[in-house]
């Protein structure tokens, strides 16, 4: 029982990431895509809604890394052999969107009629480009996890292949990303008003339709490829989760038609939550399949009994200061 608890916790720290970092991807990829001519309205509102709290929602990433390398050290080692290469591209891309996030706002700039100078351009580049890589590669990575390109021996890891560039790996790449742009726009549509939330409003909506549209295409890949993932998914324990994910996906594209923009937000936040939760409910009880389970994976109970009882004094730290953070800089100027 006390794998489970742990396990659940990192799963929870997984759909903090997916949802808070998810959004901050996201902004990123619209920052990239911007156009029309309110192109720099749509970057500052970017920057203004990502500003000074964005980098902090790679805690829940951190606190994944940590909860994985102490409390199933065995899974956190073959992770790191076997996907080595996508995971430092990720980290490469985590560093670069950082570095050229405020390389870009601290640039020269030439006068207001010529806009930005040529290097504030590139850094700009940059840090769109970091952001489509990065969740793609981190969706590619989810996959090569759960449709079985990764085997775990006594003291061994081997690869089938690439499992990272397998079509389920590369589906479930682009869906992350069509999922973290969908997260980001709503959020922006939240936040802004007049003709530049009419904005991020429509690239939500084409967003949805996009993640819609990759759903379907995921749907036989898993069937075919990540049969076991497949079958988890229509597990009793599991079909709740999904019909809840199904029904809030629906529910805010319907709500950002209706231009009810905090419903929206709400439901975008519950779908992606239950997207998450099933996925895990799906892959239990394996953390890397067919060969490595959380049973299989799981530190000494010493160890596991230590990270529980400590959790909650850590948590009492990062949630306030969290809160703290989010309500200076997120809340309303009165």
């Amino acid at each position: 029982m006390l794998e489970l608890g742990v396990a659940g916790l990192t799963l929870v720290a997984i759909i903090a990431y997916g949802v808070l970092g998810g959004a901050d991807f996201g902004g990123g990829i619209w920052d990239a895509a911007a156009g029309g001519p309110r192109k720099a309205e749509q970057r500052n509102a970017i920057a203004e809604a990502m500003g000074p709290v964005w980098e902090a929602n790679h805690v829940w990433l951190i606190f994944v890394i940590v909860l994985l390398f102490s409390s199933f050290p065995s899974a956190y080692s073959a992770l790191s052999v076997a996907l080595f290469l996508p995971f430092h591209l990720v980290l490469v891309g985590i560093i670069l969107r950082g570095a050229a996030f405020v390389f870009r706002a601290y640039s020269p700039e030439s006068a207001r009629a010529l806009g930005p100078s040529p290097q504030a351009r590139r850094w700009g580049a940059i840090f769109g480009a970091a952001s489509v890589i990065t969740p793609f590669l981190l969706g590619m990575c989810l996959g090569a996890v759960s449709a079985g390109g990764i085997r775990v021996g006594p003291g061994t890891v081997s690869l089938e292949g690439l499992p990272w560039l397998a079509p389920v790996s590369l589906a479930m790449g682009a869906f992350a990303l069509a999922m973290c742009a969908y997260l980001a726009a709503v959020f922006l549509a939240y936040e802004t008003s007049g003709e530049l939330r009419e904005d991020f409003r429509s690239r939500a909506l084409w967003a949805g339709t996009a993640v819609v549209g990759l759903s379907v295409l995921l749907l036989p890949l898993l069937a075919t490829q990540a049969g076991h993932l497949w079958e988890g998914l229509l597990r009793p324990r599991t079909l709740p989760v999904i019909a809840v994910g199904v029904g809030t996906a629906l529910a805010s594209g319907w709500l950002l038609r209706a231009r009810r923009y905090r419903l929206a937000r709400l439901t975008s936040i519950l779908q992606v939550a239950c997207l998450l939760a099933g996925w895990g409910l799906a892959q239990y009880p394996y953390l890397i399949y067919p060969d490595l389970t959380i049973y299989d994976a799981a530190a000494p109970e010493p160890m596991l009994r230590f990270i529980l009882f400590t959790l909650p004094l850590g948590l009492g730290l990062l949630l306030p200061s969290l809160w703290l953070l989010f309500r200076v800089f997120k809340g309303k100027v009165v």
